[in-house]
């Protein structure tokens, strides 16, 4: 009888040394807030209309994601021994307005990839994957990328999340170094066609070095999406810098990112400079406050499509967040945006033409006032 207790016990305890070397983590975040948005068009811009917009309107509605879209995830790591990691992400989108799923529906549409990852040499990743520019400014954006109110797509681009993707990613001491390259990336055009390995192609690279309070981050970014019905590639060109300073529970950021969109024929659709600043303040361990602005300088503007040329005047937006932690997972925010000469997240058919945020007809301000939960898992 004690053999057999012993034997148990053995097998239990290399059972748990065994689990103890691989793992998968379920995670996610559900968050939902009322919206009220000043002066937007009552129609929606298209390309069958002509980017036409309509008589501008209040709106007030419930929104899933206003810091966090709403997701769901799998993680998984496998030790393979000798500083060697095999691992996985899969995550996907939601509205918990409707529970539909987000990025065109897809099923894990904001990530998808598989890797190894070695103490020593770094991390290697493949699939759906964010670009090097969107992980090197993340930690410079005053809001986090926040979803409801902040710029992200004028600022990193339509490809910031990008298909066919392989990945490399380093840390050494205070220096991160990350470099990318897609294949094929599904936003413009079909990618990864045979005979056209330029169409839909993407890569970046740049390296991010924090000690201490400070922190300061670098990176360049191309996309190549197909822009006609015969596959003519453009030519989409960002480069950024940004820096942090972080003192008692006060961390300032600010930032620069400088673009140049081409078309197949080498005429250039947009160019412009990009700016950013903001503030973090920890007022007590549970209530944290963000303070931000954006500024998008328009150098050239040229769309055939609508008949605009270098007339847009410069759009500019405040944003102002108020958090409370309930918990360690729940908490409540207010989140706020003033643009001007855009809707909120500066979107015109100009400049992002994403987010759904357009000016209605003869206006040229938005106010956006959000009052919402989040709840992390």
């Amino acid at each position: 009888m004690k053999k057999s207790l012993l034997a148990l016990a053995a097998l239990g305890a290399f059972a748990g040394a065994a689990q103890a070397q691989s793992s998968v983590t379920l995670y996610g975040v559900v968050d939902a807030n009322i919206e009220y948005v000043s002066n937007m068009s009552s129609v929606t811009p298209s390309a069958a209309n002509g980017l036409a917009v309509g008589p501008a309107e209040n709106a007030f509605r419930l929104t899933s994601g206003g810091l966090s879209v709403s997701r769901w995830g799998l993680r998984g790591v496998e030790d393979l021994g000798s500083g060697l990691k095999a691992l996985f992400v899969l995550e996907s989108g939601f509205g918990i307005d409707d529970g539909r799923l987000q990025q065109g529906g897809r099923l894990f549409g904001r990530q998808a990839y598989v890797g190894l990852e070695s103490a020593q040499a770094g991390r290697f990743t493949f699939g759906r994957q964010y670009t090097t520019l969107f992980d090197l400014m993340a930690n410079f954006s005053p809001t986090g990328y926040a979803t409801q109110y902040e710029p992200v797509v004028a600022q990193l681009g339509l490809n910031f999340r990008s298909d066919n993707t392989a990945k490399y990613t380093g840390k050494f001491g205070p220096v991160t170094a990350i470099a990318h390259w897609s294949f094929g990336n599904g936003v413009a055009g079909g990618g990864e066609v045979p005979g056209q390995f330029r169409r839909d192609t993407g890569y970046g690279a740049g390296l991010a070095w924090a000690a201490g309070p400070f922190g300061v981050s670098a990176a360049y970014d191309q996309y190549n999406p197909t822009l006609n019905a015969a596959g003519g590639t453009g030519e989409f060109k960002k480069a950024a810098v940004a820096a942090s300073y972080a003192f008692g529970p006060a961390k300032l950021m600010a930032g620069y990112r400088w673009g140049m969109n081409k078309a197949p024929n080498n005429n250039t659709i947009l160019k412009d400079n990009y700016y950013w600043v903001g503030a973090n303040y920890q007022v007590t361990p549970a209530l944290g406050l963000t303070l931000a602005y954006f500024y998008d300088d328009v150098k050239n503007l040229n769309l055939a499509a609508t008949g605009t040329t270098n007339n847009i005047k410069n759009p500019w937006q405040i944003s102002f967040v108020a958090d409370y932690n309930l918990s360690k997972r729940t908490d409540v925010y207010l989140t706020t945006a003033y643009a001007k000469n855009a809707g909120v997240n500066f979107d015109t058919s100009a400049i992002s033409f994403a987010n759904g945020y357009f000016l209605g007809t003869g206006k040229d301000n938005m106010v956006g006032v959000a009052l919402g939960i989040r709840h992390k898992f």
